[in-house]
């Protein structure tokens, strides 16, 4: 199941669509002055032919026309679309609306270019009117619930899932943002969501986020194994997250559900030896009455430790500022005569 509302399908075979061309042209040079119709048609196929700006010129001509303004506006509004012009292209289809406000098509299309403009209110109304139109609509559900979860109303995104509940069984997109509403409303069940995804993926990102789920519901030594494994599968230059940030947060869960062990403390050196700098998260640790005071002290050395080595970092003069000083210790052109 395919979410991405305007894949680059194409309606006619391209030969077909050449004949049409061929059959368009030659009209419009038999007869003069071409119809509506003929304007609809040269512009579909050079749609089809993926000739967009002679497309849209002549879809704009038969757009003049009311018996071809609907079709017209439709496919101006996909033009628009591919070419990145998201604004234009709601233009289009909400233009469509107004004169036919139950064209599913135009509305489906209106939404995903709503979500596209981020305007979620608009996109939210769109989705209501289509399931309203053809209730079975898993993919229309499917993005309706996105929207609804990216403005946080997770119980009606939750809602709006559970009335497609057959296309969880099989696509991991609807699990996957399933997952993500029930962990936003502290669901345990979500547990569950996720482990069900992880069975047929593994995607680093993801395995983070269901051992962070984990270690909030105190299952530890669960949690410990997900994050090595997320740890593992992560590539050097990750940045969501970090290589560092992640060996923290494990270091973080040992010196909690191992205080009398010094392998949380071992793993908080490896975080800072690989590049986490974040004092405050590590001064945070302090106040964490789960943790030894043993820890504590090496935790305290740890932070000194840190802070010297910014310190030193910053007082060291960059290659650029030596060449700097050099140059303003000498003449105007640098030399120092």
């Amino acid at each position: 199941m395919r979410y991405d509302f305007f894949s680059r399908r194409r309606f006619f075979p391209a030969l077909f669509a050449a004949g049409l061309l061929i059959w368009a042209v030659n009209s419009c040079a038999t007869w003069g002055a071409a119809t509506a119709e003929e304007y609809f048609s040269l512009g579909m196929a050079y749609f089809e032919l993926g000739r967009f700006e002679e497309a849209e010129k002549w879809l704009n001509r038969a757009r003049a026309a009311d018996r071809t303004q609907t079709a017209s506006d439709y496919n101006l509004g996909r033009i628009a679309f591919d070419a990145g012009r998201y604004e234009d292209a709601a233009k289009h289809f909400e233009a469509v609306l107004k004169k036919d406000p139950q064209n599913v098509m135009a509305l489906k299309a209106a939404a995903y270019t709503r979500i596209k403009t981020e305007d979620f209110d608009a996109a939210e109304g769109y989705y209501q009117r289509v399931l309203a139109l053809v209730p079975e609509s898993a993919d229309d559900g499917y993005n309706y619930a996105l929207v609804l979860f990216a403005t946080k109303k997770y119980a009606a995104a939750e809602e709006v899932l559970a009335a497609h509940e057959f296309a969880l069984l099989d696509n991991n997109e609807v699990l996957l943002l399933y997952a993500r509403i029930q962990a936003a409303q502290d669901k345990v069940e979500a547990l569950d969501s996720y482990a069900k995804w992880l069975i047929n993926n593994s995607d680093p990102k993801i395995r983070y986020e269901y051992a962070r789920l984990l270690e909030k519901e105190e299952l530890y030594a669960r949690a410990l194994e997900e994050y090595r494994t997320a740890l593992d599968g992560l590539a050097q230059d990750s940045t969501d997250p970090k290589k560092s940030d992640l060996q923290y947060t494990i270091a973080r869960l040992l010196l909690i559900a191992d205080a009398e062990s010094a392998g949380g403390l071992t793993e908080l050196k490896t975080a800072v030896s690989g590049g986490f700098t974040d004092i405050e998260a590590l001064e945070e640790l302090l106040e964490d009455k789960r943790i030894s005071d043993a820890n504590k002290e090496g935790i305290r050395t740890l932070i000194d430790d840190t802070k010297r080595a910014a310190a030193e970092a910053a007082a060291v003069p960059s290659p650029a500022e030596d060449e700097l000083e050099t140059n303003v210790e000498g003449s105007p052109d640098g030399s120092n005569e």
